[in-house]
């Protein structure tokens, strides 16, 4: 039997989808609703509702400036054979590394039949570029840099004829291969005479961090029992980082690796053990064979997590609490062994993006990218002092991490997440501060942390410091809610916005104000191809562009909050939206304009700049036709598409 790339990815989709969180906790739907019922009923109407989208912005759009988006925005794409990337009149995109392209010196030429081993792939471009950051030289910053970028997970044309399954077992080399396609790569780039830019090779930079790669662990659970298996006794070295989406960076430059839906990865079979297994059930380990998606248990033990008696620390039901950590990567150092800082809690983390206040105190966001879970914030408990580098590393091994509550009033509070505090004690299931930071989501639920429609991206402005995250959607709520168009829907096909200010702007602070940046979807009035008026859940509150489901998220220096979609084109609720885009939205005015389309079936996700913004580099995700080649035949490939404007000016201008 083998997997082809659109059953592959059904089953993927229906795995992801799956609401885990079995808590009671008020939504943020219900605060909404409740508050603008309340509202109503007082007779203040629709404009008191501040928080659904004017309160934090009023003081900066009370007086209009010019529009910080300079470029023409661009029709959405709605050809169903596109295979292409379409930028914005006046720019230039360029398909800039693959799937397969070398990292390193030695590797093989990438061959278009995917018949490279897991030997090579090891040397190559991992899967489904995602996360990624530019780390400039400091001789040369404009024009020299690391690019740095995570591979999420695989797709079936990895291999010749898909994944393959003989009697419900797979290949050992192709589960090898697909482990090597995971991780990071990191890439030495620099502009070339005729100022254009070019992947630098050899370099003694370049590196492929991957599913195979040891890795350290520090902070809280270091040598836990709970990190302990049969092929690691001490539980100080995980082997491999697994679905690497977003990511973040330090103020002493290194990159964060975040370990997403790491949990499709493993299976336990006993079904007793799993009842009373918070740190499987709560992540939603499944009880039954993931064969239909990877079944890297029939081929690498390390995978099945059923506990095993006759084997040392139950052989590897621990291996799961090995992953959902922020693993910290040292890109200008290619000897340096990667970390796994479990004092940020575990669950699946979409990215860890830095706050650094005047006086060197920091806050690291990171959403939790499932339907009903959290917002968290991991707060170091020294400063950060520039040139200390050394110093400044330990600063990721001890700290406070919060949970966000949202409450009706537009006010909501960071919720520690400390052993002793908020009923987080052994009488209530968590022994330790390592119990808790092991079963972040657990925890989450008993502090009454709010539940997020699929919280993924964090963006920090670079200057007020007012944090944005997106919220993707969720089709399963399951509550009533009203029609009004300011609300969130009863099914959030589209997701939303949120952006809130930290008292002070502060970011350790506890305490902030909050509101909807926009809720994502079709213009009020639109009309579907039969004419008929759109649902009101389908509508947003959209000023310019529309688009669905933002994901990806990141500020530029000037202030732009530029946007990246994740949906599945081909749904019945998305032909009005074309393929996945990269839109910029002015944070002062709302506005919001296309930028960049991509190809069918594509995700656009992953973004950073060069230090003078005048090169951007995005990443277009598992292309269903056959992109970057364009030509019907050839294996589509993810890949990095470096866009610059045609007079050399900055991007977004």
């Amino acid at each position: 039997m083998k997997q082809d790339f659109q059953s592959f990815h059904a089953n993927l989709s229906a795995l992801d989808d799956q609401a885990i969180n079995p808590s009671a906790n008020v939504s943020l739907e219900q605060l909404v609703d409740r508050s603008r019922r309340n509202l109503l009923k007082g007779g203040m109407g629709l404009a008191a509702l501040g928080f659904l989208g004017g309160s934090l912005g009023a003081c900066r759009s009370a007086v209009q400036s010019e529009s910080l988006i300079g470029f023409k925005g661009i029709p959405t794409q709605l050809d169903p054979a596109f295979d292409s990337v379409q930028v914005a009149p006046g720019y230039s995109a360029r398909t800039f590394f693959s799937w397969g392209d070398a990292v390193m010196a030695d590797a093989p030429e990438w061959n278009p039949d995917a018949t490279d081993d897991w030997q090579a792939q090891l040397k190559q471009a991992g899967d489904n570029h995602d996360g990624m950051h530019f780390f400039p030289f400091p001789e040369n910053p404009d024009s020299h840099g690391l690019l740095v970028m995570n591979h999420e997970y695989v797709n079936p044309p990895l291999h010749p004829n898909g994944m393959t399954f003989t009697d419900g077992k797979r290949p050992l080399d192709e589960v090898r291969k697909e482990q090597a396609a995971h991780g990071v790569s990191v890439i030495e780039v620099k502009k070339d005479a005729q100022g254009q830019w070019q992947r630098v090779m050899p370099s003694r930079y370049n590196r492929r961090i991957s599913g195979m790669t040891p890795m350290a662990v520090s902070g809280p659970l270091a040598g836990n029992d709970a990190l302990k298996t049969a092929s690691d006794p001490s539980g100080r070295e995980i082997i491999g980082t697994l679905n690497n989406c977003s990511s973040g960076v330090t103020p002493w430059g290194t990159y964060l690796v975040c370990e997403e839906n790491w949990h499709n990865y493993f299976v336990n079979h006993d079904a007793e053990d799993m009842a009373g297994r918070v740190s499987h059930k709560r992540y939603g380990i499944e009880g039954k064979s993931l064969s239909k998606l990877y079944g890297w248990e029939t081929a690498d033990l390390r995978f099945n997590a059923t506990p095993d008696p006759t084997q040392p620390h139950g052989g590897h039901v621990h291996e799961p609490n090995r992953f959902g950590w922020v693993v910290e990567v040292d890109p200008f150092d290619p000897q340096s062994k990667p970390v796994k800082r479990t004092a940020f809690g575990r669950y699946c983390r979409e990215c860890s993006v830095l706050s650094l206040g005047e006086d060197g105190r920091m806050a690291f966001y990171s959403g939790d990218d499932t339907k009903g879970e959290y917002v968290y914030k991991f707060v170091p408990s020294g400063r950060y002092v520039a040139g200390n580098d050394q110093a400044n590393r330990q600063l990721l091994d001890d700290g406070t991490l919060y949970v966000a509550r949202f409450n009706a009033d537009g006010s909501g509070e960071w919720l520690a997440l400390v052993h002793g505090q908020n009923g987080l004690t052994v009488g209530n299931g968590f022994a330790d501060q390592a119990e808790v930071l092991l079963n972040a989501r657990a925890a989450g639920d008993h502090v009454g942390a709010t539940p997020m429609d699929r919280p993924e991206w964090v963006a920090v402005h670079p200057r007020s410091r007012e944090v944005y995250v997106t919220l993707t959607n969720n089709d399963n709520r399951g509550v009533k809610w009203l029609t009004d168009k300011a609300n969130p829907r009863p099914v959030n096909l589209h997701g939303q916005i949120l952006r809130w200010n930290e008292k002070g702007a502060d970011p350790t602070a506890t305490a902030f104000t909050w509101e909807v940046f926009l809720l994502a979807g079709e213009q009020p009035g639109a009309k579907d191809a039969e004419g008929e008026p759109v649902p009101a859940n389908l509508t947003g509150t959209i000023n310019g562009d529309i688009f669905s489901s933002p994901d990806g998220l990141a500020f530029d220096n000037a202030g732009r909050l530029w946007i990246e979609t994740d949906y599945g084109d081909d749904e019945p609720a998305m032909q009005a939206m074309g393929t996945n885009q990269l839109l910029c939205a002015d944070p002062r005015t709302r506005e919001v304009r296309r930028f960049l389309v991509g190809p069918r079936g594509c995700e656009i996700t992953g973004i950073t700049w060069s230090p003078d913004y005048r090169a951007m580099w995005i990443n277009v995700q598992h292309p269903e036709l056959s992109f970057p080649a364009s030509d019907g035949k050839t294996r589509a490939r993810a890949s990095t598409v470096l866009i610059t404007k045609d007079d050399g000016g900055v991007i977004g201008t």
